[in-house]
């Protein structure tokens, strides 16, 4: 049956929301790793989580997903069920890890295409010799045992009804917003979530999954459920809630009678009015339903201990007396309410968010075009109506940027939970007692920069925890007292996003360094080593194959993997600074751009080729005469602006560029400052500021140092973009 309709669909939802749940998932987990047990709350989330992984799984038929969530959620109904107290809290988090990196890389197989063949049975095997130690522990201590937590193949859920004083009766109907993805989807999670409360549960439509025209039948007319269950309206409003799919969701309470009539929602139809029958006919009928309705209540009075239901005509599961019913009017019933306010959130693929800021990017190059038009250069034109048309036009293209930036940006808090797993990961197997912090994991980036970074960030935290936090017995020897601790913190400042990754540990050892430096010949040979400021020296590490680890580890010693950090830093235009204080600790500081996509830049020209520089990184503009200049006879040049000396770069000279001012007083100096040091640019003249649409270099050319990208610029040519960090030595 599963040919007979499409499944892609179906999977994006199952991995978006299975992704969702996941992540969720960990950072509970690991925000209570250190406590002594899971609470309550918590016990319960993750049962849910996993009974929802289980279903849905189950549903597309994952069955190494279903069958690892489903013993995971054994060991949690466990402990909901009997409270035991011999649990090894740290087992359990590393064993909740297992199971959710087990999930997450089967998830990642079916993303790439790959076939969903892990073997969960060294995981199962695991949790359930967990689960027995448990259980002996409580059958010595004289506890009952809860009863099994039985499985069921995802199916219709019919279950025989069995009613007695203690259960109530629901109608329910629930309104999907009419943008809603695979809503049968929805609907049937919906389904398998109220099994647990249910003794009794109808739905219509009945089929589905298999039937594609339920998903239309669910927007126009809604999802109506007959729900039996010993439960009260607030806990079936806990299973099932509005969110970003489920607009509203209406529930009743009704009498047995009422339940058998199907989906008949008849006391909130409207009365019908009978224009064909006599005066006396209808007083009568009125009379004869009174004395009807007196009888009943009296009837109802006598309250019997239990509630015997009418006779069901008899019918397979799926085949509900609704058939033979009207649907009621359930667009009435949802008219007569006030309309709910609409889902805040909606998913959106993150490729038409991509395809989308190309074009807000070609919309900001078209806009330079029509402003910056020759044509509008003609002597004597009134361009009065143009410009207030223009400046209005520019305003909606930079508010339009603005929202579109703003849909781009999303906060760094998964990322940062990564690496909150990392330290815990690490720190177990190395032995160490090591506390994890963050600090403004709220702080929002461009969705590509977050990924971008997330390489660069993994090894960071994982120096930090292995050579940079010291052992127990180290920390001990050494007089601290307090637990290893790594921080994550992130801020935003001056348009861009400072990410400082700091622990408590031993710190840098400047004489280690200048000592490996100066063996692999680094070291300017008529330069004092104690002229070399701290910042320059902490720099060395950065280089490839430099590493000051006597011992290789799994994790650090190769000397591969600071110079990494730095090129793919550099590539999204950030800078990483080193700052660390002898047994104190480190910092490793990265200031990253909020976007890559459309940047202020200030447009320059030498010769004839235009450049374009990111204004955060100019400190300012300055006209310099000869006597300022310092020529040295190797050929360097200085610069001295108030009392201060600067190097001096002729961009026409780096490039080799044709017919550029070699007089400074005829060009203009740009003083850059860039990770701590400072140059001046020379150039022939600025032509503006102007927002910038980066565009890459096309691969087929090869890279040259200190561009970063192109751009094109109104009047149609082209300007290359530079990179002050490869502009500096």
């Amino acid at each position: 049956m599963a040919e007979e309709f499409n499944v892609e669909g179906m999977l994006d939802m199952y991995l978006f929301e299975n992704g969702q749940l996941l992540e969720q998932l960990q950072e509970t987990v690991l925000e209570q790793k250190d406590a002594e047990c899971f609470d309550e709350d918590t016990i319960n989330e993750i049962f849910r989580t996993m009974h929802t992984i289980k279903g849905s799984s189950g549903i597309m038929m994952f069955d190494n997903v279903t069958a690892i969530s489903h013993k995971l959620e054994d060991v949690f109904y466990y402990l909901r069920e009997s409270h035991p107290q011999n649990v090894v809290h740290e087992e359990l988090v590393e064993h909740v890890l297992q199971v959710v990196d087990f999930i997450t890389g089967e998830m990642d197989k079916i993303q790439d295409g790959s076939p969903v063949d892990g073997d969960p049975a060294d995981i199962i095997a695991e949790l359930d010799r967990f689960l027995e130690e448990i259980k002996n522990g409580a059958v010595k201590e004289g506890k009952e045992l809860p009863k099994a937590n039985v499985s069921e193949e995802p199916k219709h859920f019919y279950i025989a009804p069995v009613a007695n004083s203690a259960s109530h009766f629901y109608k329910i109907y629930i309104t999907f917003f009419p943008d809603t993805d695979m809503a049968n989807v929805h609907a049937y999670k919906t389904v398998y979530a109220l099994k647990e409360l249910a003794e009794d549960l109808l739905y219509e439509p009945e089929d589905l999954i298999s039937d594609e025209s339920s998903i239309t039948t669910l927007l126009e007319e809604g999802f109506r459920i007959l729900l039996q269950a010993q439960c009260s309206e607030a806990d079936i409003r806990q299973v099932i809630k509005t969110g970003y799919d489920i607009e509203k969701v209406d529930i009743f309470e009704c009498k047995a009678e009422e339940f058998l009539q199907g989906f008949d929602f008849g006391d909130h139809q409207e009365p019908e009015i009978d224009l064909q029958s006599s005066v006396e006919e209808i007083e009568a009928k009125a009379q004869a339903e009174q004395e009807g309705a007196e009888e009943q209540e009296a009837e109802k009075n006598e309250k019997p201990e239990k509630i015997e239901k009418p006779e069901k005509p008899k019918m397979a599961p799926g085949d509900f007396v609704i058939q033979s019913k009207s649907p009621g009017k359930p667009k009435k019933l949802a008219k007569d309410k006030p309309k709910t306010e609409k889902a805040a959130f909606i998913s959106v693929n993150v490729q038409k968010m991509d395809q989308l800021m190309d074009l807000i990017g070609e919309l900001v190059i078209s806009e330079s075009v029509v402003l910056q038009n020759p044509d509008l250069k003609v002597p004597g034109l009134n361009l009065d109506n143009f410009n207030k048309a223009a400046t209005q036009m520019a305003k909606i293209a930079t508010d339009l940027q603005n929202v579109i930036m703003s849909m781009r940006m999303v906060p760094l808090t998964n990322l940062f939970q990564k690496m909150n797993r990392i330290v815990f990961d690490v720190s177990r197997k190395l032995g160490k007692d090591i506390e994890f912090e963050m600090i403004g994991e709220h702080t929002e980036v461009d969705k590509n920069i977050s990924e971008k970074i997330s390489d660069p960030l993994m090894h960071l935290v994982r120096n930090a925890v292995d050579h940079g936090i010291e052992t127990n017995e180290e920390r001990a020897e050494s007089g601290k007292t307090d637990k290893g601790k790594v921080t994550l913190a992130a801020k935003t400042e001056a348009g861009k996003v400072w990410i400082t990754v700091s622990d408590n540990g031993k710190g840098l050892d400047r004489t280690k360094i200048l000592a490996k430096a100066k063996k692999q010949g680094l070291l300017d040979p008529d330069r004092l080593e104690s002229s070399y400021e701290d910042k320059e020296v902490f720099q060395f590490i950065t280089l490839p194959g430099f590493s000051t680890n006597e011992q290789v580890t799994e994790y650090s010693g190769r000397g591969v993997g600071m110079d990494v950090v730095v090129q793919n830093i550099q590539s999204i235009g950030g800078t990483l600074e080193i700052e660390s204080t002898a047994g104190f600790g480190s910092s490793m500081i990265l200031k990253i751009p909020l976007t890559l996509a459309i940047i202020d830049g200030i447009v320059m020209e030498t010769g004839t080729t235009s450049f374009v520089v990111e204004t955060s990184f100019i400190k300012q503009f300055v006209r310099v005469t000869e006597e300022m200049m310092i020529h040295e006879p190797t050929g360097e040049e200085y610069v001295m602006i108030r009392d201060e000396c600067y190097p001096v770069l002729r961009i026409g000279d780096w490039y080799g560029l044709e017919d550029y001012r070699s007089n400074v007083e005829e060009g203009m100096m740009l003083l850059f400052e860039v990770e701590g040091k400072t140059i001046c640019l020379f150039v022939d003249k600025l032509i503006g500021k102007q927002e910038i649409v980066v565009k890459p270099i096309p691969p087929y050319i090869k890279k040259v140092k200190g561009i970063s990208g192109c751009t094109q610029l109104g009047d149609g040519s082209i300007a290359l973009i530079l990179d002050p960090s490869g502009l500096i030595d």
